[in-house]
């Protein structure tokens, strides 16, 4: 059974709010988050957390104080309120005003169908004169009936066993959500916890397995030492809590990333989560750096490096092509390291130096072969398509062909009773060119073609002609490889070469 790939990319949502105060100045940590609830709607979770020492607290009764927020939570449907909740919500009595260097945390569980909403939150302090603090987000809430999905992943602050069901509890844990993307440095271990819907009616009882991990926010490139993964039986829904020991862990902005495969280690879904960490105790020269001892770190000639780099354009995203340009231009050796690193990690996170090597093999075969005086062979037209598509399945290689048109009529042509001005016989002397033939490409259909001529006979081939998607496609390729001999609507012996893809 083909699995579907499904990239989910999460959205963090923390966002400081703030007041001028006479006194002190309200703030707060907002958060939310997405779940699916089978057989029902998928629901929202949002989560406050207050710093109590930037709040009014006042005498509730004797020697007893308190603070108050009023908080306002509306979501919109376009013009129309979907979901509105206003209600006040108290800190935790303290007997000393002076005593509250804590936070507390509230959340709110609503039941939201798919579709795409706006919400704000309002926070203001009830013992204070100021003005409301005001966020507004946009919130996308999306689970396929009977498609497998994920949850996004939500980090935990701790996570123990229910002993009275409450607001926090979930599948047997008291869990309190962690609501910034701050990490300090007596955190030990980063909690987390995320859901996964229907893989049972994809994988059809089998197993899968889930992984977390971390990686360098700005190359990409992961964490060394810091991996998770654990196998689980498929069911309509899994739910997921875990850790990763960060306790040496360098100060540094992160991403954690958790990646959901089948049995077969094919990649599902994913989701990210972005964090800084800080660790002032841990110096980055006390830690490995993320590329050391592998394939990226083995490239120390940085001219080299620099054309392994540009080669990579063929496959690379318009991002990835973006930053390939301005890192070749400047002396960046490390830098270059981590996005190679980076690149094939993200193709193969498990095992990035094997794509790796096998699309080396690529690029030293195009540079042996295709390189023309001042263009490397990466650049050229055959080069580019053996890098992005692979080695062909078979080439015809024809440096003066000569084809035959039967006059009046036969396999070789089509309204043959008319020759061409160009041609006064039934000989078509062709330009020099290649075909190759693919079987199948991915997400193509099988037997692509694709040809390649040499117009000026100087060994230089250009792509003339495919029937590959987003490939060049001309209607009169084969009338300028036959240097206009053949009529526009002619079909030659070539013609015949490509329609069979030999």
């Amino acid at each position: 059974m083909a699995m579907k790939k499904y990239l989910l990319l999460v959205f963090a949502a923390l966002l400081a709010l703030g007041a001028s105060a006479q006194d002190k100045k309200l703030s707060a940590m907002f958060g939310y988050a997405t779940f699916n609830r089978l057989g029902g709607s998928p629901y929202v979770e949002t989560y406050l957390s207050f710093d109590a020492w930037n709040m009014n607290f006042v005498e509730v009764s004797k020697d007893q104080y308190r603070a108050t927020a009023e908080v306002v939570l509306i979501v919109r449907s376009g013009d129309s309120v979907v979901h509105l909740k206003k209600y006040d919500l108290n800190s935790p009595v303290v007997n000393d005003p002076a005593a509250t260097n804590f936070n507390f945390l509230d959340l709110q569980r609503f039941a939201l169908p798919n579709g795409i909403y706006s919400m704000e939150m309002r926070i203001r302090d009830k013992n204070s004169t100021n003005e409301p603090s005001v966020v507004e987000e946009k919130l996308i809430v999306y689970y396929e009936k009977n498609k497998a999905s994920m949850s996004w992943v939500q980090l935990m602050a701790s996570a123990k066993k229910t002993v009275t069901e409450n607001i926090l509890s979930r599948n047997g844990y008291d869990m309190e959500p962690y609501v910034n993307d701050f990490i300090p440095e007596d955190f030990a271990q980063l909690h987390f916890y995320y859901e996964i819907y229907n893989l049972d009616k994809e994988l059809v009882g089998r197993p899968f397995i889930t992984y977390a991990f971390l990686e360098d926010q700005a190359t990409g490139v992961r964490v060394p030492d810091i991996l998770q993964f654990k196998r689980h039986e498929s069911a309509p829904t899994v739910p997921i809590f875990s850790s990763l020991d960060i306790s040496k862990l360098p100060s540094g902005n992160y991403n954690l990333v958790v990646e959901v495969h089948d049995r077969d280690n094919q990649l599902l879904m994913f989701r990210k989560v972005p964090f800084y960490r800080s660790n002032p105790s841990i110096h980055v020269s006390d830690s490995v750096s993320p590329y050391a001892a592998t394939f990226a770190s083995l490239m120390n000639d940085e001219s080299e490096l620099n054309m392994y780099l540009s080669a990579l354009y063929p496959v690379a995203s318009e991002r990835e092509k973006e930053v390939v340009a301005d890192l070749v231009k400047r002396p960046a050796l490390e830098e270059k390291q981590a996005f190679l690193y980076k690149f094939w990690t993200a193709r193969n996170p498990l095992n990035p130096e094997k794509n790796w090597r096998e699309y080396k093999q690529r690029v030293d075969y195009v540079m042996d072969h295709f390189s023309y005086p001042r263009t490397p062979g990466y650049n050229t037209d055959r080069g580019r398509v053996y890098l992005q598509y692979g080695p062909p399945d078979y080439v015809r290689d024809e440096k003066n062909f000569v084809g035959t048109l039967h006059l009046g009529g036969g396999v070789h042509a089509q309204n043959t009773n008319v020759l061409s001005p160009n041609h006064t016989s039934g000989q078509i002397f062709y330009l020099p060119y290649q075909l190759w033939r693919y079987n199948r490409l991915l997400g193509d259909d099988p037997n692509r073609v694709f040809l390649f001529w040499d117009e000026m006979r100087g060994g230089y081939y250009k792509l003339l002609h495919s029937n590959a998607r987003g490939e060049v496609q001309d209607p009169s390729w084969e009338r300028r490889l036959s240097q206009q001999q053949l009529n526009e609507d002619e079909v030659g012996e070539v013609g015949e070469q490509f329609l069979r893809g030999y």
